[in-house]
Protein backbone atom coordinates (compact mmCIF):
# COMPACT_ATOMS: atom_id res chain seq x y z
CA UNK A 1 0.00 0.00 0.00
CA UNK A 2 1.97 3.16 -1.35
CA UNK A 3 1.04 5.78 2.11
CA UNK A 4 0.69 8.76 -0.64
CA UNK A 5 -1.59 8.04 -2.60
CA UNK A 6 -5.91 7.39 -1.75
CA UNK A 7 -6.28 4.05 -1.08
CA UNK A 8 -7.50 1.62 1.91
CA UNK A 9 -7.54 -2.07 2.82
CA UNK A 10 -10.89 -3.73 3.30
CA UNK A 11 -11.24 -7.58 4.04
CA UNK A 12 -13.46 -8.19 1.56
CA UNK A 13 -14.61 -5.88 -1.14
CA UNK A 14 -13.46 -6.36 -4.66
CA UNK A 15 -9.79 -4.55 -5.74
CA UNK A 16 -10.48 -1.53 -7.54
CA UNK A 17 -14.08 -0.58 -5.78
CA UNK A 18 -14.23 3.31 -4.81
CA UNK A 19 -15.43 3.77 -1.40
CA UNK A 20 -16.27 7.14 0.17
CA UNK A 21 -14.94 7.31 3.65
CA UNK A 22 -16.18 10.03 6.37
CA UNK A 23 -14.97 11.11 9.97
CA UNK A 24 -17.92 11.02 11.88
CA UNK A 25 -16.04 13.17 14.09
CA UNK A 26 -15.40 16.35 12.25
CA UNK A 27 -17.72 15.81 8.77
CA UNK A 28 -14.29 15.53 6.38
CA UNK A 29 -14.52 13.16 3.66
CA UNK A 30 -12.35 11.22 1.19
CA UNK A 31 -12.94 8.80 -1.83
CA UNK A 32 -10.18 6.04 -2.02
CA UNK A 33 -9.98 3.43 -3.72
CA UNK A 34 -9.50 -0.62 -2.12
CA UNK A 35 -6.08 -1.94 -2.86
CA UNK A 36 -5.61 -4.35 -0.11
CA UNK A 37 -6.79 -6.80 2.00
CA UNK A 38 -7.11 -5.89 6.14
CA UNK A 39 -7.21 -4.75 8.23
CA UNK A 40 -6.94 -7.92 10.68
CA UNK A 41 -7.44 -6.06 14.08
CA UNK A 42 -11.03 -7.16 16.05
CA UNK A 43 -13.18 -4.30 15.53
CA UNK A 44 -11.75 -2.75 12.61
CA UNK A 45 -13.19 -1.89 8.61
CA UNK A 46 -10.62 -0.14 6.67
CA UNK A 47 -6.85 0.72 6.78
CA UNK A 48 -6.72 4.05 5.03
CA UNK A 49 -3.51 4.75 3.24
CA UNK A 50 -1.55 7.83 5.27
CA UNK A 51 -2.36 10.35 2.18
CA UNK A 52 -6.19 9.26 3.18
CA UNK A 53 -6.24 9.22 6.99
CA UNK A 54 -4.83 13.01 6.55
CA UNK A 55 -7.74 14.30 4.04
CA UNK A 56 -10.28 13.47 6.50
CA UNK A 57 -7.86 14.54 10.33
CA UNK A 58 -7.32 11.30 11.65
CA UNK A 59 -3.39 10.84 11.62
CA UNK A 60 -2.66 12.17 15.06
CA UNK A 61 -5.05 10.00 16.68
CA UNK A 62 -4.34 6.51 14.29
CA UNK A 63 -8.05 5.60 14.37
CA UNK A 64 -11.34 7.11 14.32
CA UNK A 65 -14.90 6.13 14.09
CA UNK A 66 -16.21 6.88 9.98
CA UNK A 67 -18.72 5.80 7.81
CA UNK A 68 -18.70 3.96 4.61
CA UNK A 69 -19.81 3.84 1.37
CA UNK A 70 -19.01 1.91 -1.85
CA UNK A 71 -19.28 4.10 -4.47
CA UNK A 72 -18.65 1.96 -7.44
Amino acid sequence: MNPAILTAAHRSLAFGTKVKVTNRNNGRSVVVRINDRGPFIRGRVLDLSRAAAQNIGMVSSGTAKVCYQVIS
